[in-house]
């Protein structure tokens, strides 16, 4: 009978009930932390006619300032002050309403951990790698499929889900840091409740929760801990711009303007990202830019409306305290609104100085990338406080340079040559995050034609200019996509990350000797560069290309190191005159590539296709 009325109750008034009393359906952040710098936390609340309760707490240190209303009677949004002297502990929020039980709901404030503020981020000291949790490493087979979400294991389809999960990583992370590898950027881990096409994690549907096909809460934290025990910084993957069309707030949207064009026809964005720095740009394409939604099932949120942008960067904070997180890379950096990104990236980065974020701004023009850099003095007023972006023009460069004749004028090196030249523009092009692919683009092998040579010319070039190189989970095995460039088929399933497989990274098993060469190859020149101290925080100089070879040193007052890139496909005299103003006319080096020392004097024969990587004796 007791269910019975509590149904009853439920069809009557739109409530959940448990033991007679109305239930909070979301509370969030659902906790926090005491001794933060910024002492004010916003509370969401979501339950059915909430709006009509006055909220109390009784807990020293913790006042609500204000409470707020929107146009559905469903949400209540609480200000909170936490003043900096608040202990950490446990308390109720009670929600009273005349002539309605009262609702409680409980709360926790935390203890941060110690030096949480003065967290450091990934640098030009770190190689990052990157994984697609979903195509690494299936650790935990009983949470491939999950009753409560449609899309369930089915590895036969290259959109399908895979199995990979987070026990998969953790159980590989000393393969990770055995390649040398010091921080981790995972492709979004929260929840992805969609019908199809799930496994890559950007329709996020619960921004507070683990997808439960990768593991939990608890196993992400785990994440963390067990990379820091191996030195390992952990890059977390989030999106501001969208969120996932099954996001249990679509289906009672918190305000009128929660997500852009609400209650309007589907209208897709123009991707003119260059129209929010165009001086010429009409106001609707700029509009369109930034509002239209990226697919029709990632609903485009509006960051105008206050209360969401303070849900998305408190959401960010908690996410760095609870995972204990070295950085952020935030998805489509420049489709949100770019007053909000800049207040949203200056707020996590009072919280923590030394933090980093990358922003994803997929322009191949340097200086359309370099308006969003912090530092960066631009034309329209605009002020960035985001540290780093993704290098997408070195990176088209890079290729381009790889695959052109070098008998062209301007083409090959050259054009790495010219786009390195463009730095100028850029406020930290230290601090650009440089890579050869990503999980959206072709593989770096396929896009260089299956090419070994230009493979191990590139990855010396990448681990020794500047920037924060990233390397895609497989490149260090010539992973490829030669079947299509489709998504599904460029995030491949990792060899050896799942039972039975007849090819296995992790053990070295059923690898071609080509692959194991480039697995070596990348494996000493990841862990010569850890302590690479030019390569970290040096000079850069650079000189023009000549007859299809490119050099460049990094150096500072200790150590000084020679590039050498060969495109010939024979041998090829350097003659060292032209480098008389850094080179010493005789020297002793350590090739890190072929791990040969010899001593250096007026030129040096270069081997057909082949990176040299000079240490000079000081």
């Amino acid at each position: 009978m007791k269910n019975i009325f509590t149904l009853v109750l439920f069809l009557m008034f739109g409530q959940t009930y448990v033991n007679g009393q109305a239930r909070i359906q979301h509370l969030e952040p659902m906790n926090w932390w005491v001794g933060m710098k910024n002492s004010n936390l916003q509370l969401l609340v979501h339950a059915s006619g909430i709006s009509d309760y006055q909220p109390k707490i009784d807990y020293k240190g913790v006042r609500i300032e204000k409470t707020h209303k929107t146009v559905n009677p469903n949400y209540l949004f609480i200000d909170l002050v936490i003043s900096p002297q608040t202990k950490a502990g446990e308390f109720q929020i009670v929600f009273e309403s005349r002539g309605k039980p009262s609702i409680t709901h409980p709360y926790s404030l935390r203890d941060r951990k110690q030096k949480s503020a003065e967290r450091t981020g990934f640098n030009t000291s770190d190689v990052i790698y990157m994984i697609t949790p979903d195509r690494f490493a299936n650790g935990d087979s009983t949470n491939d499929s999950v009753k409560s979400l449609v899309d369930g294991l089915n590895r036969g389809n290259i959109n399908g889900r895979h199995g990979g999960d987070i026990a998969g990583i953790i159980n590989h992370l000393d393969y990770i840091g055995g390649l040398g590898m010091t921080a981790l950027w995972i492709n979004p881990l929260l929840e992805n409740a969609q019908p199809r096409d799930s496994y890559h994690g950007y329709a996020i549907t619960d921004f507070y929760k683990t997808d439960p096909r990768f593991g939990n809460n608890a196993d992400y934290v785990r994440l963390s801990e067990e990379a820091k025990k191996r030195n390992i910084k952990l890059i977390a993957d989030m999106v501001l711009n969208h969120c996932g069309s099954e996001h249990w707030w679509m289906k009672d949207l918190p305000d009128s303007n929660w997500v852009n064009y609400q209650n309007k026809p589907l209208t897709i964005t123009n991707h003119r990202r260059e129209s929010l720095h165009d001086p010429y740009a009409s106001d609707y394409d700029r509009t369109l830019q930034s509002d239209g939604w990226f697919v029709p099932t990632m609903p485009d949120l509006n960051q105008r409306n206050p209360f969401l942008a303070k849900y998305l960067t408190q959401n960010s904070i908690w996410w760095i305290e609870s995972a204990d997180l070295s950085g952020i890379r935030m998805d489509t950096y420049p489709y949100p609104d770019k007053d909000f990104s800049a207040k949203w990236s200056g707020e996590v980065m009072r919280e923590y100085p030394d933090f980093n974020i990358v922003g994803e701004e997929w322009s191949l023009n340097p200086s359309l990338v370099a308006n969003w850099q912090r530092g960066k003095v631009n034309q329209n007023g605009y002020q960035s406080n985001l540290k780093s972006l993704m290098d997408f023009p070195l990176n088209n460069a890079l290729i381009e340079a790889l695959n052109a004749d070098e008998k062209i004028w301007n083409r090959g090196w050259t054009m790495l040559y010219q786009t390195l030249a463009n730095d100028f523009v850029f406020a930290h092009p230290d601090n650009l995050v440089i890579f050869p692919d990503n999980h959206d683009m072709s593989r770096f092998y396929t896009q260089l034609h299956s090419d070994f040579s230009k493979f191990r010319l590139g990855l010396a070039f990448l681990l020794t200019t500047r920037g924060i190189p990233q390397i895609y989970y497989g490149t260090e095995i010539l992973m490829s996509n030669p079947k299509s460039d489709a998504h599904g088929e460029i995030r491949g399933d990792m060899p050896g990350g799942w039972p039975g497989d007849s090819r296995d990274v992790f053990k070295e098993k059923g690898l071609t000797v080509q692959e194991m060469e480039a697995k070596q190859f990348v494996q000493n020149l990841v862990r010569w560069r850890k302590g690479a101290a030019a390569v970290h925080w040096g000079k850069l100089k650079q000189f023009a290309p000549e007859n299809g070879v490119y050099v460049f040193f990094r150096y500072d007052d200790k150590q000084k190191v020679m590039v050498i890139l060969n495109k010939n496909t024979t041998a090829y005299t350097l003659e060292l005159g032209k480098f008389k103003e850094i080179l010493a006319p005789v020297f002793n080096a350590r090739d890190i590539v072929s791990q040969k020392t010899l001593q250096v004097k007026d030129r040096i024969v270069l081997e057909p296709g082949q990176p040299m990587i000079l240490d000079i004796n000081p």
